[in-house]
């Protein structure tokens, strides 16, 4: 598996500054938040750490993943944005999953869970953006969804409507993202959806990571 070929690289954009009175050495650390945000399952995980000599809960390292808090980082300047939404499942209950990402770079600029897909949530999702990013000038590259034509027509930012092409980026970034949460029954199961958006988060954040 390609993600898991990446668990020798850099560890720098895991942020231990969390820990306090942590008994795990911080390279074990960085390896169960790097592991799971990759695609391992908490079991597969404590499994790794175990062969290393460092025996962990499953809760322990579900809870390493949520203090690092990851996050995309913040700052970018992108001509184009591809921008799409998928169904994510948490608990058998159904949740939008937005992303933004840079089909140069196939970096993701932001994510966010919302429970519905509105024009009003789309809004939302576009002011954030705006924060962490100088999107101005930058062209939006969507589907034909209305709701996200009017958003981006009420910020007053570019968009093209495009099916392929760059727009692919997303979509390719969400099959992978599928792919990696199979792994978790195709969905979040006994998780909050403030704990599966933390995790979808990181895995942005991993996924922007230099190899």
């Amino acid at each position: 598996m390609p993600e898991i070929a990446r668990l020798s690289g850099s560890r720098d954009w895991i942020d231990l500054d969390f820990v306090e009175r942590e008994r795990t050495p911080e390279p074990a650390m960085a390896l169960g938040i790097q592991s799971h945000v990759a695609g391992l399952s908490l079991s597969n995980t404590v499994e790794l750490l175990d062969s290393l000599g460092v025996q962990r809960s499953r809760k322990a390292i579900h809870d390493w993943v949520q203090k690092a808090d990851l996050q995309p980082e913040s700052g970018k300047s992108p001509n184009q944005i591809a921008l799409d939404e998928t169904v994510i499942r948490i608990n058998n209950q159904q949740f939008w999953l937005y992303a933004a990402a840079d089909p140069q770079s196939n970096e993701l600029l932001h994510v966010r869970l919302f429970p519905t897909t509105t024009t009003a949530l789309t809004e939302i999702f576009l002011r954030e953006l705006r924060q962490k990013h100088d999107v101005e000038t930058a062209v939006f590259l969507v589907d034909g969804a209305q709701h996200l034509q009017t958003a981006l027509q009420r910020a007053g930012l570019r968009f093209q409507t495009c099916r392929h092409g760059n727009r692919n980026a997303v979509e390719r970034i969400f099959r992978e993202l599928k792919r990696r949460t199979s792994s978790f029954s195709n969905c979040f199961s006994h998780v909050e959806p403030e704990t599966a958006e933390n995790w979808l988060q990181s895995f942005a954040r991993w996924h922007n990571a230099p190899n």
